[in-house]
């Protein structure tokens, strides 16, 4: 499968990803659940939403899908270090400049982390 046509499929799952993970973040955090716990209660809708849409788009391959027990259980394992960083990170923003700042720098985060994930995904969850 192509380097390309998953690498837009993947940027377009990562946008719907984002907004949910985003839109939970904020929402959390505004009715005063901690910043961390409120970034992994985003984080988790957006990682159910977006395991099963790469696993069905991003990743199948001659229409058939990626899912799986074993699949999920890599996949688990890669999200848990990237939720890591993305919760020190934007907790330290919240720390440090507020939690506006926080709410503004989520979805960079995510971003910076998402390349980083979809070289990860491609090479050790859906292969």
């Amino acid at each position: 499968m192509s380097l390309i046509r998953q690498g837009g499929s993947y940027l377009i799952v990562g946008l719907v990803q984002l907004a949910l993970d985003w839109a939970l973040f904020v929402a959390a955090s505004a009715v005063g659940v901690p910043v961390a716990a409120s970034n992994l209660l985003g984080r988790i809708g957006g990682m159910l939403l977006g395991f099963w849409l790469n696993g069905r788009h991003t990743f199948a391959e001659q229409g058939q899908h990626r899912l799986g027990w074993a699949r999920f259980g890599r996949f688990l394992a890669l999200w848990a270090v990237l939720t890591v960083v993305s919760t020190l990170l934007v907790s330290f923003v919240a720390a440090r400049l507020g939690l506006g700042h926080a709410w503004l720098a989520k979805p960079l985060v995510e971003g910076g982390l998402a390349a980083v994930s979809f070289l990860l995904m491609r090479r050790l969850v859906f292969r």
